[in-house]
């Protein structure tokens, strides 16, 4: 079955939190983000602002799959996970 849009949004939105609440996190998780972002940006009908920070998001994604320290990686975005969520938080 199918995520539709509200439940690809809550997963992103718990997974982020969890990187932001834990300081850490998995490849398997980033990757997991980049599939849900790439979804939301082609199939969903985000606003402008919802769009940026999915971009931001994507970008986050890449980067943690790719780096060899991927706690520090999310250690070093903690503000950003916790706009993110806020953000996600207000259109569900």
């Amino acid at each position: 079955m199918p995520l539709n849009q509200q439940n690809q949004m809550e997963l992103l939105s718990d997974i982020l939190n969890n990187h932001q609440t834990d300081c850490c996190g998995s490849v398997a998780e980033c990757e997991q983000v980049e599939r849900l972002v790439k979804s939301l940006m082609v199939h969903g009908n985000v606003n402008s602002q919802l769009q940026s920070a999915l971009e931001e998001i994507y970008k986050y994604s890449q980067e943690g799959i790719h780096t060899q320290h991927l706690e520090e990686h999310i250690q070093s975005h903690q503000d950003n996970l916790k706009n993110w969520v806020e953000d996600m938080n207000t259109y569900f």
